[in-house]
């Protein structure tokens, strides 16, 4: 039987396991990445490890969440990570280089390859064949020092894309179609690779928006092939010796083909808080809009900024409505600024702001009270923008700009045609920004600043647990709610003890404290815990204050991996409806935990109604030994692999 694209590139990268779906993986890893958000506690995660340095062929800081600078707490996690990178082997790209997905895009993303990085659209790096993963930032700092990265194998399904765009009509459309279809949930246990005749027409940058946005499906990473298109894109960056083509075999089978005709697509557009809540951008033309957003690692691309700068061309965005742009890096604002795209985008009456995530992680330019902004973004869960009552839909950089002439959503394909938007044959290159490691970085010295703490400690398991069940949430709970974001909370995400005040601040801002009184605490969740971001403080605050286990009707991947090497217990309810049972503030038991690792099943007693709950513990025999040593660092420092 043939092979898919990730089959190939997972058997080539195979160090141990069965490539049976459900069964536990090892792959080596060729590349890593991160960024400033989860950047600091990965490097610090690492520096305890006692590697004298990086053993991958390529990994790289980014710097590109945490940019605003009002205070010591940024800056100083800057010059961390500059001296920790250039001690151990890694390359440091500098604040205002751009966004760590289009930049590793644009420069350093091999096909073929394999990439883990600390945050959860690396999957963007699929849109040119690499097979790439988000992954929590100690499962990063282990792979950095050479060792594997494990999952769970997954199953295949393949998105058969036939017939042509229309006009106004792009990638970020097709990636909320599938949303619609398949929900947050759908793509989970999942590597969904693209093919058909329809993907020939997509450019690289479309292809990568795409796979960018197949971690809001919950699946485990995005692909496409690596053909002519990935090849003359890579020859225009100065890479096409980095070129390999990849494409899955004829004969190749999927556990799931979805079918999409692109001729037949229409404007989409998600609506508040989701990113599955699709609907047509037709059906929403009333809607008075107050803020827009283009760029973020989905549509910041040179290709997203020329479309929009030709839609905006001579005209004059609506009095009501704020605009921004944020470009995706140096390489796109400087092309940009070079054909007289930014000087149209400017006249129209829009902000620029810095190459960087900005405010896709609501680091700055908040929308308005009540407001409605429509952004070019992932992902639009409730909070995330930075105001608690702000309406955030998700669209394409066709829409918003159609939307910010008139002032209310708008389907761009009302607009009077524009030219069609090509590549460049050469893209402008100047990687200075980019600092290389030290060839010898053994007597540097590594800068840690006031705000850098400790990595918190874990506890190792006994064979039973007595706890509180300190909070109980509903469904589709992110890592936002867990720990939120923002200009007031991302600074300090090299301090676990400041940063623990805001924790399920959204959903409850009494938890901090009632979890630390509690001393263990348990919390009880709905379906999908813990989705959206890769970040592991949403693991490892938790822990910090006392929660020893959590127990779901289901969890997202990477968040239940984070949990696992935080040393945080994940249960699912054998019987879903058991939820229901459990009370806030009761305490609960759960004995025979080794035996019960060991047989899948764990029971967990009410203590207070005397229900006794069977719950379900899939964990692989590796797994249960980094939960039983307290977490993935014990583990890792006692010599576990």
């Amino acid at each position: 039987m043939g092979k898919t694209i990730a089959q190939k590139i997972i058997a080539a990268h195979l160090v141990s396991g069965e490539m049976v779906p459900g069964k536990e993986v090892a792959l080596r890893i060729d590349q890593t990445l991160t960024q400033d958000a989860t950047g600091t506690m990965a490097y610090l995660e690492f520096e305890s490890m006692g590697i004298p340095r990086v053993k991958t062929e390529f990994s790289i800081a980014y710097v590109d969440h945490n940019t605003l600078q009002c205070g010591f707490e940024n800056p100083d996690d800057h010059l961390y990570l500059q001296t920790v990178a250039a001690k151990y082997g890694v390359h440091f790209s500098r604040p205002g280089n751009g966004i760590c997905h289009q930049v590793h895009l644009e420069r350093f993303g091999k096909p073929g390859k394999t990439l883990i990085g600390s945050d959860s659209h690396t999957p963007t790096a699929g849109g040119l064949g690499m097979l790439a993963f988000g992954a929590g930032g100690m499962d990063v700092a282990v792979a950095m020092g050479g060792g594997a990265y494990y999952i769970t194998m997954p199953k295949m399904y393949k998105v058969h894309l036939t017939g042509t765009l229309p006009p106004f009509v792009s990638a970020k459309d097709i990636s909320l179609e599938l949303l619609r279809i398949l929900s947050v949930k759908g793509g989970v246990g999942a590597i969904i690779e693209w093919g058909g005749p329809g993907i020939a027409a997509l450019s690289v940058p479309e292809r990568a928006t795409i796979a960018n946005m197949g971690t809001e499906l919950g699946a485990t990473t995005s692909i496409f092939p690596a053909d002519e298109v990935t090849r003359a894109f890579l020859a225009a960056q100065n890479r096409e010796a980095d070129f390999s083509p990849i494409a899955p075999d004829t004969d190749a089978q999927y556990d799931r083909i979805i079918n999409i005709n692109l001729s037949a697509l229409k404007p989409m557009i998600a609506c508040p808080h989701n990113p599955d809540n699709v609907v047509a951008a037709e059906s929403l033309q009333n809607v008075k809009v107050d803020q827009i957003c283009i760029g973020s690692c989905t549509n910041s691309s040179l290709l997203d900024l020329l479309k929009v700068a030709a839609i905006l061309k001579g005209k004059t965005i609506a009095p009501n409505v704020s605009l921004s742009i944020s470009p995706g890096s140096r390489q796109v604002l400087t092309m940009l600024s070079q054909c007289g795209a930014l000087a149209d985008i400017l006249a129209s009456g829009a902000r620029l702001l810095e190459c960087a995530c900005g405010p896709c992680i609501g680091m700055g330019f908040s929308p308005n009270s009540g407001g409605v902004s429509l952004r070019t973004f992932n992902r639009n869960f409730h909070g995330r923008s930075g105001t608690k009552d702000a309406q955030v839909y998700l669209v394409s950089p066709e829409t918003a700009a159609a939307s910010a002439l008139s002032g209310y959503i708008t389907d761009p394909t009302t607009l009077e045609p524009i030219s069609a938007m090509e590549l460049p044959e050469t893209f402008h290159i100047d990687d200075s920004a980019v600092l290389p490691p030290a060839e010898d970085g053994s007597t540097l010295e590594v800068l840690r600043g006031p705000n850098i703490k400790e990595f918190p400690k874990s506890k190792a398991f006994s064979d039973s647990l007595s706890a509180k069940a300190v909070l109980k949430v509903g469904d589709n709970i992110t890592t936002d709610h867990i720990m939120p974001a923002g200009a007031k909370i991302l600074p300090y995400r090299s301090n676990i003890p400041h940063l623990a005040q805001y924790c399920f601040e959204v959903c409850d801002p009494t938890f901090p404290e009632r979890a630390k009184s509690a001393g263990d605490g348990i919390i009880v969740g709905g379906s999908n815990y813990g989705q959206g971001s890769s970040r592991e403080h949403a693991a490892l605050v938790p822990m910090y204050l006392g929660i020893r286990c959590v127990l779901a009707k289901s969890f997202a991947r990477i968040h239940a991996a984070n949990l696992i090497n935080a040393g945080i217990l994940p249960l699912t309810f054998e019987n879903p409806g058991d939820y229901d049972a459990l009370q806030q503030d009761h305490s609960l038991r759960i004995t025979d935990i080794r035996n019960g690792m060991t047989l899948g099943k764990i029971t967990v007693v009410d203590e207070i109604t005397g229900k006794t709950i069977p719950v379900l513990c899939n964990f692989t025999p590796r797994q249960q030994q980094i939960l039983l040593k307290g977490g993935l660092l014990n583990y890792t420092k006692d010599g576990g692999q």
